[in-house]
């Protein structure tokens, strides 16, 4: 599969009302992560999971700018 679906940036924006800047960083990192799983979590939370060699790395923030910043350093970029 290439690409996102292209009502995903909607269902986005529709899941981060108060931070609608980071929609398109979402959609950068998920083109350039297709591995990384990004996700709502539980109590409004987002989570990513980072596949790895021996399994994986499970990130969770309380806000989607959050979870990008984390993720930035997970994956060493600025």
């Amino acid at each position: 599969m290439s690409g996102s679906p292209a009502w995903l940036p909607r269902l986005a924006l529709h899941l981060v009302p108060d931070e609608p800047d980071q929609v398109l960083r979402l959609a950068r990192f998920r083109q350039e992560h297709p591995d990384v799983i990004i996700s709502p979590g539980e109590f409004s939370t987002w989570q990513a999971r980072i596949p790895e060699a021996a399994g994986e790395t499970v990130t969770i923030r309380y806000t989607l700018r959050e979870l990008l910043d984390r993720l930035d350093q997970l994956t060493g970029q600025h």
